[in-house]
């Protein structure tokens, strides 16, 4: 049995010119509907339940991260294949964690194309190259390490900070790690010029806001 296709694209010139592709091979094939918008596109999945929806990523009314995750709620079954271009890295990455399975690109050359839809029908997962090494870059983007927001600081200036952060007043600190007060006061001073800071309220805001302080501590009386 030819595989269902539901083709969705807002231009209607892209439709038919893979339709026309499609329908060289009608053995493996069948279109069983269009769509040009993603309402639409769900309407029709939830109709015709077809094996295949060919789409494309960038639509009206509704973009396209919501058409698939719509689409595999509507009809689990059907495979989603994403026409992308070189500009939606993101969108495409996001697209797979909505539950698209295949992503092509719209500059495919047709005989290409129907290649690799034959693979994809045959039960293959295929990323074009190009794109998935847009994708590859997206997600080590987003899992680079947060730099340490105190990175400038010296390990005393921290220890300052902390305490500072916990309510100590200049006394409290100084008697705590043993300096004087005149030393806390030029500690606390290097630690507001190096974290671009305006007074000792923004330091402890800034020291509760980037996790200084460990879960459970929490701010001590100012003695």
């Amino acid at each position: 049995m030819p595989t269902t296709i539901i083709l969705v694209d807002d231009h209607a010139v892209v439709r038919e010119g893979i339709g026309s592709l499609l329908k060289e091979m009608p053995s493996a094939f069948e279109v069983v509907g269009e769509a040009a918008d993603g309402p639409a596109a769900i309407e029709l999945v939830r109709e015709m339940v077809p094996d295949m929806v060919l789409l494309d990523l960038m639509m009206p009314q509704m973009d396209g991260v919501s058409v698939v995750r719509a689409i595999k709620t509507a009809s689990p079954r059907t495979y989603i294949t994403v026409l992308t271009s070189a500009e939606e890295d993101e969108l495409a990455f996001a697209a797979i964690e909505a539950g698209a399975q295949s992503f092509l690109l719209k500059s495919m050359l047709g005989d290409e194309l129907l290649s690799t839809l034959l693979r994809i029908a045959g039960g293959e997962d295929v990323i074009h190259p190009f794109v998935a090494k847009r994708i590859l870059k997206v997600v080590r983007s987003s899992r680079e390490p947060v730099p340490n927001p105190f990175a400038a600081l010296t390990d005393r200036e921290l220890e300052v900070l902390r305490e500072l952060a916990e309510g100590g007043s200049n006394a409290r600190i100084a008697q705590k790690l043993h300096i004087s007060e005149t030393t806390v006061k030029s500690h606390i001073s290097n630690v507001l010029g190096k974290l671009h800071l305006n007074d000792r309220t923004e330091a402890v805001a800034y020291a509760w806001r980037k996790g200084l302080l460990k879960p459970g501590q929490g701010p001590g009386p100012h003695v």
